[in-house]
């Protein structure tokens, strides 16, 4: 099964990590694309050098000029055909997503599903590149604004979401009118590079230059750098750490181009007493062990109300021992490996923290074992009850930990929710109106996304995404994500036969 996938995607064999239509013949180290469901190698790729991104940069430059000037709507056309291809694959790249991150299977294929969402969401967008006319102060002028493509936009990718977060950005950035460059996680390449091998086809077929769509794989410190302080690249829009996002922004601004940031969560739910507590559950379940907790949004904490915690625990407990955690390929799996031993070693080493810090274990926790988890990558997804202040829980663990908090008033549980330094997604499960108006009010959650009786995890494309305080501040997809990759023009035209200044001011000579 997985020898078809990789021929169906072209993936056989030694594969380059840098093209912008064709594939260059690398000259960087070697890099192997290890599947964390049983360790094994499924791929080598040829990772960029500095000289092979400035090729790709070069072309990307290139393209841009004849990119730009193709009507936004026929771009658009071109982001429709894409979508379409990626349809024709949707099982072949939902699959490599499984093989090569690890997630089950119908997340994989969900994904995939995302990045076609995505497609049809730009494909409107092109429609839409707005500007505003405004009323001129002067007699006989007309002022407006418009907005014109940027220029080639760099997207960094993290290893969660090997294809989706690209889409997110890529879509809209070329009915926008930019050209792309990607740089991918560099644990999850063949993804990228299978992704790229259906799009470039599509733009082959349409008679564009190459240049528009690029991929460049390679070390942070050797292709990431090149990157962020590229004068070409007038945006940089990049998803991981918090830590990454500080080092990106830092750069980018340093050479004033704009950095667009989507970085930590430390997502929280609050379960109020009047809450459906079978709605709860399924939410916290889904929201802290999908993606077996490798989601920025995914659940991180849970804040119930005292009267309810006993309940809520003895019920989270049980649906938690029938978590099927194995092969993500397999139809009945739930839970899929972490993506390398490394995430675990992490994991544990925050577990032992929480003892230190007087917190204990409610259940989970353990690495396993035995001929089906060989690779070393696999846990039991893990509770924790916990008090608000410990460290630890201010921090994030891309790791399924869930750390549960008592609360008593609902000032004191939006109080617990907003002390972390993240502020991504946020939910609160309640059937009184007051709290759920308190929780999205000025004084209630202080998250980019703010959800009522549904989870943190699973946002839809139609609305912005993004957080604020330490998530970085940005957003993706929503009703004007355009706007992020193009620049802003204001524009008067005196159609008068004097010249009047603005605010009055006379400025005559004799």
């Amino acid at each position: 099964m997985i020898e078809d996938v990789l021929k169906t995607l072209s993936l056989t064999g030694e594969q380059s990590g840098a093209g912008n239509g064709s594939w260059l013949a690398c000259t960087g180290e070697l890099v192997e694309s290890l599947s964390p469901i049983d360790g094994r190698t499924i791929g080598r790729v040829r990772s960029a050098s500095k000289e092979d991104y400035e090729s790709v940069s070069v072309a990307a430059l290139r393209a841009f000029d004849t990119w730009k000037m193709v009507p936004a709507p026929k771009r658009g056309e071109i982001v429709r055909q894409i979508g379409n291809a990626f349809r024709a694959y949707k099982k072949e790249l939902g699959a490599l997503v499984s093989l090569e991150m690890g997630k089950i299977r119908a997340e994989g294929e969900g994904e995939v599903q995302e990045m076609i969402d995505m497609t049809d969401f730009a494909v409107g967008q092109s429609r839409m590149l707005y500007g505003l006319t405004m009323h001129s102060e002067r007699p006989g002028h007309r002022m407006y604004e418009q907005w014109h493509p940027m220029g080639p936009v760099g997207v960094i990718t993290a290893f969660n979401f090997p294809v989706a977060v690209w889409s997110w950005n890529a879509m809209i950035a070329l009915v926008a009118g930019d050209t792309v460059i990607w740089k991918p996680s560099s644990k999850v390449p063949l993804c990228a590079i299978a992704t790229m091998n259906i799009a470039w086809k599509v733009l082959k077929e349409n008679g564009l230059p190459e240049g528009i769509l690029s991929l460049v794989v390679g070390k942070h410190e050797i292709v990431g750098e090149a990157l962020i302080n590229d004068p070409k690249i007038p945006l940089i829009s990049a998803t991981g750490s918090v830590r990454m996002g500080r080092h990106i922004g830092q750069t980018v601004k340093a050479r004033l181009g704009k950095a667009l940031l989507e970085l930590g969560g430390n997502n929280a739910i609050i379960v109020a007493p009047s809450a459906n507590l079978q709605l709860a559950v399924r939410a916290i379940l889904f929201g802290a062990v999908g993606t077996a907790g490798q989601r920025c949004t995914t659940t991180r904490r849970l804040i119930v109300h005292q009267s309810i915690y006993p309940a809520l625990v003895e019920t989270l407990l049980k649906a938690y021992s029938q978590v099927r955690i194995g092969n993500p390929l397999e139809e009945s799996t739930l839970m899929g490996p972490l993506i390398d031993r490394e995430a675990v070693e992490s994991m544990q080493a925050a577990l032992k923290r929480v003892g230190d810090e007087g917190g204990h274990i409610l259940y989970g926790g353990k690495v396993l074992s035995g001929e089906l988890f060989d690779a070393g990558t696999y846990v039991t997804p893990c509770i924790c009850e916990v008090g608000p202040d410990l460290s630890i829980v201010k921090e994030e663990t891309f790791a399924p930990i869930l750390y549960l908090i008592r609360y008593g008033t609902i000032d004191e549980a939006i109080r617990y929710h907003n002390t972390v330094p993240q502020g991504l997604s946020s939910a609160i499960f309640t059937n009184d109106i007051r709290e759920a108006e308190a929780f999205l009010s000025h004084r209630g959650s202080d998250c980019g996304i703010a959800n009522v009786n549904i989870g943190t995890s699973g946002a839809e494309i139609g609305g912005a995404f993004g957080g604020e305080k330490d998530t970085g501040g940005g957003r993706e997809a929503g009703s004007d994500a355009w706007k992020a990759y193009m620049r802003r023009q204001t524009c008067t035209i005196n159609w008068s036969d004097d010249l009047p200044l603005a605010q009055g001011i006379h400025f005559e000579t004799n």
